[in-house]
């Protein structure tokens, strides 16, 4: 059998702030032949996801950086062309963090690896509503959130991936539900379509006016996606015994010095009275990973999580949207089309 060519982008330099084009460059990689116990995918989509930012930098964290000219981490839904494994036939698809690259090989044991059924809901979302963002807020919510019927819950970024996701659970929960987004569509979205009770757009300015305005009772969760003068915001407001699941911050990922910035713990841990408040992984309910997935593919099925893409074409597009992403220019999950799917997914 013939060596297989790919192509993948790999991270070129570390980024000093905000990611540039030079920080990345598309190479031509060999990926050897194939071996017993070893498939062969075509990838189909690529996700963009706030994490990898982090990652690209040289320092301690909850996964290994990237190192420079390796191939930058990402989830992937690919397709397998090739196989001389028992467990993966060709034509089926699946999820593994394989990265942005047009191909890749794999043992059928990869860690984090899925099968998955495109019949249920189009293959893209997987990598979003059905995937890990909505595990992400699946998870956060429901086993640290806690919500009750007639509580109040923020959640910032609320039109992104895993912020729709956590709003519209909320609200089948009986909860009021107020947004955090950046513009006026972005708000209209996540009223109109969503079905948020109220969203504050943090770019009109008045911010914290805004959210006391939205937020008369005070608040109860608070799922924090953002960070900085949204999380500013919002600790004033936290109610007595509110629990506040970190997810993440993008408003410091393009620091240049991330560890000078002052994170969501310390801003919860220096109130009077701090919530309960945490980071934390949805691989912290990977023994849960299939019933989540099967439980937010029924939602989606039954027309009970409305969800929305932006889409970047082939490899190469990859950085600038990346890019694109970490300022709020995407609406909705961030993916990157690297091959058509076939007629038949």
């Amino acid at each position: 059998m013939t060596a297989i060519s790919n192509h993948a982008m790999v991270l070129a330099t570390r980024p000093n702030g905000e990611p540039r084009e030079d920080d990345f460059r598309l190479e031509q990689q060999d990926l050897g032949e194939l071996q017993d116990g070893q498939i062969l995918v075509r990838v189909l989509w690529l996700s963009l996801d706030p994490y990898m930012r982090p990652m690209m930098n040289d320092a301690k964290s909850y996964a290994k950086p990237v190192p420079i000219g390796g191939t930058v981490v990402g989830e992937v839904v690919g397709e397998v062309v090739e196989s001389s494994s028992q467990k993966y036939s060709v034509g089926d698809h699946l999820t593994a963090y394989a990265g942005w690259q047009e191909a890749f090989i794999a043992d059928d044991s990869m860690p984090g690896m899925y099968k998955i059924k495109p019949a249920d809901v189009p293959l893209s979302t997987y990598l979003g509503v059905v995937g890990m963002p909505g595990r992400t807020a699946y998870g956060g919510l429901l086993y640290l959130g806690k919500p009750k019927s007639g509580e109040t819950l923020v959640v910032s970024a609320a039109s992104g991936a895993v912020g729709s996701v956590v709003g519209q659970m909320a609200k089948m929960m009986g909860c009021n539900v107020v947004g955090v987004a950046g513009g006026p569509d972005k708000c209209r979205y996540v009223t109109q379509q969503l079905g948020f009770d109220q969203c504050v757009d943090y770019k009109q300015g008045n911010l914290k006016e805004n959210l006391a305005n939205a937020c008369p009772s005070g608040i109860d969760i608070y799922f924090e996606n953002v960070g900085g003068d949204v999380a500013r915001a919002v600790a004033p407001l936290l109610n007595k015994g509110s629990r506040v699941p970190i997810c993440g911050f993008i408003a410091n990922y393009n620091d240049t010095d991330i560890s000078k910035a002052e994170t969501p713990q310390q801003i919860f841990s220096s109130l009077e009275e701090p919530p309960e408040h945490r980071f934390f992984l949805q691989t912290e309910w990977q023994d849960e990973h299939q019933a989540i997935t099967d439980q937010l593919t029924a939602w989606v099925k039954q027309g009970k999580l409305v969800y929305r893409e932006s889409i970047a074409e082939g490899l190469s597009a990859a950085p600038a949207a990346f890019r694109g992403m970490l300022n709020g220019k995407n609406f909705g999950k961030q993916l990157v089309r690297i091959h058509p799917e076939s007629k038949a997914d």
